[in-house]
């Protein structure tokens, strides 16, 4: 076989080219041996036959439990008993099903299964269910039938970004309210998407969509992998969140977790048909040690047709763009990574790899694309597994971008452990654009990750209980001007080195305060923590909305060049003394001062010829600065007059400052 792309374009990998191309040769004859050759988008349609469905005037129900001897439906049409007329009959292949004529049940109706197995029983949610509810008063899960007169009629086409920059707003719906309690598909569409529009944002990514038991999950612990989370509203209620956000030009992509699922009995797949090793791993691969939760067997065609078919519906039945697959890492290995620096090539190719869950993903990616092919997807993986995010036929596992999870710690380091003065801006320029050759990535500056409860915010890192205090503009504080310099500075330069796309989290953009902590036993149920104060970033009295202000023309400023990101950058200018960086990119000079204490009058870059204009300046009082540059200005460079001598940028870089400089055409070209 040819030398895969990926170790063409990486020498290191060349001494495990032979289990790379082994690699390929798994999923390929995975794929063939699942599928028998049919095309995976019209093979993972397992939505459209397990679960219940309307045919011939009646309702079918399937299932697939192969331990059990029995299934009854059951509900109140039953007296939540075992009823005959309810029994289940065994097709084939452990497969179980009930047809019922007519209008036994109607839309609304509650249900679950009753199944049966040698030597005991238990009742349960169908793995396809499409909707759950949990009582308020018992706190017991059922099934619900959602079998409404009428279709949702969508009125928007999906926005198509392809070779635009990835612009992400990540939002929990549940917390995106200001009051202190559950927040609604309903309430995040009429009061979040208008702000989100008005960021510039053009990417969402909803997290913890899929039902889940305990709220404080953050949505990664599962039962219910093909209903949307009853909490926030029913079905209708998302379909028209992504079709308004569509509207927008917003593309909506989902957190998927196909990692693991909660070990909940009633409410999960944990002993659907009776056993432990229905769909999860059996003996000590069955849990995950450090997450609480049962782990997948991808080798069994069940699972892997499970979790297809689950990627096939969101795209379809709710319009999402696009994925991003949290725990990757903990798929990649068959110890999910833990103890493990990743420090040596070995490390990615030592027979410790789950080669049934690569090819799953790799499958995925490959339906994914065939279903939708402008959807994105974004693997949540911090071990540096190469070719994660390259084409399959290239020798990776295809995946659009991955995300650069190694910049927020990075960030959190310096700011922790270093004095301003020790910041080095060469450094921090190396960290940032350090990826593989083959890889697109979305970089952070911070996540959801970082704003949880042990954890900070960059701004409350950098500000901390002064924010309490001191963001009136009315008030002075150093702690509180260093803080929105740098958190303007480190935003900025993280989103213009990235390499495909950059992500937010929501709230973060304006310096949100505090932490995430959802309602539970140790905080007496409280939601004052899950929730977002947007009156902060409305009330023009207060500095939060200069951030916002700032994020917002950042964010404009890429999306002027839809080619920003595909765009090489030059480093022109590193000096560690000074502490002052400048690099291009596209038409853009981006300039860094991180100096705490020195400001310097003309200050040379030697970017070549031309005419620049300040097109964004961190300084501006506009966004909390000081106002010591004029922005109306327009700047020529200038050379001594000798053949061949560099054209110099002379700037003034006042202390703890950035601001972005654009290269003027004329007639319609850049000067050289």
């Amino acid at each position: 076989m040819e030398t895969p792309e990926i170790v063409k374009k990486d020498q290191w990998l060349r001494p495990f080219q032979g289990k790379i191309i082994s690699r390929q040769h798994y999923f390929e004859k995975t794929e063939k041996e699942l599928t028998g050759g049919t095309p995976l988008k019209d093979f993972a349609n397992g939505h459209l036959y397990f679960g219940v469905h309307r045919e011939n005037g009646g309702l079918v129900f399937r299932e697939w439990a192969p331990n059990a001897e029995k299934v009854y439906l059951s509900g109140d049409f039953s007296g939540w008993g075992d009823r005959e007329e309810f029994l289940f009959s065994r097709i084939e292949n452990g497969v179980w099903e009930l047809v019922l004529e007519g209008d036994r049940l109607s839309h609304g109706d509650l249900y679950r299964l009753s199944v049966h197995w040698h030597g005991g029983r238990g009742d349960r949610i169908p793995a396809y269910a499409r909707r759950v509810l949990q009582d308020a008063e018992t706190y017991i899960f059922n099934a619900q039938l959602w079998d409404p007169p009428h279709s949702y009629e969508w009125k928007n086409q999906a926005p198509d970004h392809s070779g635009k920059p990835v612009l992400i707003y990540e939002a929990h719906i549940g917390m995106a309210t200001e009051e202190q309690k559950t927040g609604t598909f309903d309430e995040f569409r009429e009061q979040v998407l208008p702000l989100i529009q008005k960021a510039g944002y053009n990417t969402i990514q909803l997290m913890a969509i899929q039902e889940h038991p305990y709220y404080g999950s953050f949505g990664y612990h599962v039962s219910n992998f093909y209903a949307v989370s009853s909490r926030f509203g029913n079905p209708f209620d998302l379909k028209k969140l992504i079709d308004e956000a569509h509207g927008m030009g917003i593309a909506v992509i989902m957190d998927i977790v196909h990692s693991h699922a909660v070990k909940n009995v009633n409410e999960g797949l944990a002993e659907l048909d009776g056993t432990g090793y229905q769909y999860f791993h059996s003996g000590p691969r069955r849990e995950h040690v450090a997450w609480d939760s049962l782990c997948f067997d991808y080798k069994k065609p069940e699972v892997a047709h499970f979790l297809l078919s689950n990627c096939k519906f969101w795209l379809e039945e709710y319009r999402f763009d696009g994925f991003r697959f949290d725990g990757v890492t903990s798929m990649l290995y068959l110890d999910h990574g833990l103890g493990r620096d990743f420090t040596s090539y070995d490390h990615y190719f030592d027979g410790g790899q789950d080669e049934d869950a690569i090819a799953y993903l790799t499958m995925a990616n490959k339906l994914i694309h065939q279903v939708k092919p402008n959807a994105i997807s974004i693997a949540e993986e911090m071990s540096g597994m190469p070719g994660l995010a390259a084409p399959p036929e290239q020798g990776g596992m295809g995946f659009d971008f991955r995300l650069s999870m190694g910049i927020p710690d990075y960030w959190i380091k310096i700011i922790k452990e270093r004095a301003d003065e020790q910041w080095k801006p060469g450094e921090i320029y190396g960290e940032l654009i350090r990826k593989r050759s083959e890889e697109k990535t979305i970089s952070y500056a911070e996540s959801h990750d970082q704003a949880l409860v042990g954890d900070k915010t960059v701004a409350f890192r950098l500000m901390d209980k002064e924010m309490y205090w001191f963001m009136n503009k009315d008030s002075q504080s150093l702690i509180i001007d260093r803080g929105i310099a740098l958190h303007k500075m480190i935003r900025l330069i993280t989103c213009a080195t990235a390499w495909g796309g950059y992500l937010n989290f929501m709230g973060n953009e304006f310096g949100h305060p505090e932490w995430i902590d959802f309602p539970r036993h140790g905080n007496n149920w409280s939601y004052f923590y899950a929730r977002r104060q947007w009156s902060l970033l409305e009330n023009k009295m207060l500095r939060y909305h200069q951030l916002g202000d700032f994020d917002r023309e950042m964010i404009m400023l890429i999306k002027k060049d839809p080619r920003f990101y595909t765009c090489d950058q030059h480093l022109i200018h590193a000096n560690d003394g000074d502490q002052i960086m400048a690099f291009t990119r596209g038409s853009f000079l981006f300039v860094f001062n991180f100096n705490p204490a020195a400001s310097f009058s003309g200050y040379g870059f030697n970017t070549g010829p031309g005419r620049y204009c300040i097109v964004l300046n961190g300084d501006s009082p506009d966004f909390g600065g000081f106002g010591r540059v004029d922005d109306s200005i327009e700047y020529i460079t200038e050379w001594n007059g000798k053949v061949n001598s560099p054209h110099y940028l002379n700037l003034y870089v006042p202390n703890r400052t950035c601001m972005v400089l654009e290269k003027q055409k004329v007639r319609g070209v850049y000067p050289e």
